[in-house]
């Protein structure tokens, strides 16, 4: 009996023992087994640190090479469409290239090959503008942009796309640019490609004298800003680029300075931002000669300039009803137009006739040296309380607009007539507050300007040349 017990009880141990070896706790439902397999293919199929699946990106690669393919064996006059679900996953890729780890093993595994070949077959403008989109995304990480910059085939392609009619391939293809010479490494490279590829200038300049759409004149704009702030040669052959026989005889094209203000116009009203940076193009333009030599020219285009840039001064900026705040947001742009038109105002002897016709672009003066005075003061006073602290520094944008508005006063004091003062009196635009802010604002270092208003204004009107004398040290 007793060995029938021990017997039991040793059968009962080795069912515990198997017991224990499949789950070691008893008190809940066992764990099902690891899916090892599933788990590592899970963690292969994701790119880098993503959740984004690599079979499901080669396979959109793949469907992408497809419809190339389809697109070339159509009629070549056709364009075609996008299916709703093909254009769903290519914009899936696009937004999943804004990751630097997606974005890199797109480069490895060669989509920039895929995307080019795409895009030379394509009969689509939208699949032509995700491309190029995913291309500019992909363009964003410094190592993926030398790598895709380095494609010689892609950089001619893409410089040739500036040729196209759609607005949204041409947009995407500005940001793709502009990105590239963004980058230190590699921006060298894509300005020889844009000095040695004669199309680029042109086609700029069809867009921005044509074009309409906002986003993409705003674009172009800080492309070729971008591009002008780093090679002043680029600019200076572009400002004196001629057409050869042959382009005359197919199409004339607009010349640049034109062209800019074309685009000018067309933001005047719909981006700020936009304007902004059109009229810092013209600010370099006016800082080579042959710039100025350009606007300058007779039947050029430097009177539309100065006009337009009067307007958007006297009516937008300067209103007599406009509040300081807005002058204050508006500064730079301020500091630019004046900055043209002053540079525009020394050619007077080629675009004649410049100072009988700017009375309201002097009041707009008068009012921008009273409003920075106004703003001088405000900084004096909060460096001078108790509560200042230390002193705060100088505004650079208001400093810059002083320095150029006096200077460009001073300009027009020094060819201003008799005759003029005197209609600038009339019509209220020479009173004792302006002239003691033209005081104010011109001493010392314009001294022989004032001496020269005074002397008109001792003709004209005593009153006011005593209150400019009275100013003038002697």
């Amino acid at each position: 009996m007793d060995h029938s017990v021990d017997g039991a009880e040793e059968v009962e141990d080795e069912r515990d023992s198997c017991q224990g070896e499949q789950s070691p706790v008893m008190d809940r439902n066992p764990s099902p087994p690891p899916d090892t397999d599933e788990g590592q293919e899970e963690a292969v199929d994701t790119i880098g640190e993503t959740v984004y699946s690599k079979h499901w990106l080669f396979s959109t690669l793949t469907r992408l090479i497809q419809l190339a393919t389809e697109q070339e064996k159509g009629a070549a006059d056709a364009q075609m469409e996008l299916t709703d679900n093909d254009e769903e996953d290519l914009c899936i890729v696009w937004d999943m290239a804004t990751d630097k780890d997606v974005a890199g093993f797109l480069q490895e595994f060669k989509a920039a090959d895929i995307l080019l070949g795409v895009i030379a077959k394509s009969r689509c403008p939208r699949l032509t503008e995700i491309c190029v989109g995913i291309l500019g995304n992909i363009a964003c990480f410094p190592d993926t942009c030398v790598s895709l910059s380095q494609n010689e085939d892609l950089g001619a392609v893409l410089l040739l796309l500036f040729g196209d009619t759609d607005p949204p391939t041409l947009l995407e293809t500005s940001r793709l640019l502009l990105t590239c010479v963004s980058q230190k490494d590699v921006c060298p490279l894509w300005l020889q490609r844009i000095r040695q590829q004669k199309s680029v200038c042109p086609s700029l300049c069809f867009i921005m004298s044509s074009s309409t759409n906002i986003d993409l004149l705003v674009k172009v704009g800080e492309l070729m800003d971008k591009l002008f702030d780093l090679d002043e040669e680029l600019m200076r052959s572009w400002i004196t680029a001629q057409q050869t026989e042959e382009e005359e005889a197919c199409e004339r094209y607009p010349d640049l300075a034109s062209s800019l203000l074309e685009a000018a116009k067309q933001l005047r009203s719909e981006s700020s931002d936009g304007l902004e940076v059109y009229l810092h193009i013209f600010q370099l333009l006016t800082t080579i000669v042959e710039g100025i030599q350009t606007l300058a020219v007779p039947e050029g285009p430097g009177r539309d300039v100065w006009d337009f840039l009067c307007n958007v001064v006297c009516e937008d900026l300067c209103q007599p009803d406009k509040p300081s705040l807005v002058l204050q947001e508006q500064k730079v742009l301020l500091f630019q137009a004046l900055a043209v038109l002053s540079a525009l105002y020394r050619c007077q002897d080629q675009l004649h006739n410049l100072t009988e016709k700017c009375f309201p672009l002097v009041g707009s003066i008068f009012q921008v040296l009273h409003y920075c005075k106004c703003q001088e003061d405000k900084t004096e006073d909060c460096n001078d309380s108790e509560d200042a602290g230390k002193e705060e520094p100088g505004d650079v944008h208001l400093v810059a607009l002083v320095e150029t508005t006096s200077e460009f006063l001073a300009d027009i004091f020094v060819h201003i007539t008799k005759d003029t003062v005197a209609e600038m009196v009339k019509k209220g635009f020479l009173t004792e507050k302006t002239c003691l802010s033209a005081v104010s604002s011109l001493l010392p270092q314009y001294k022989c300007a004032l001496q020269h208003l005074e002397s008109l204004l001792s003709e004209t009107d005593p009153q006011l040349a005593d209150v400019v004398r009275k100013g003038i040290p002697v």
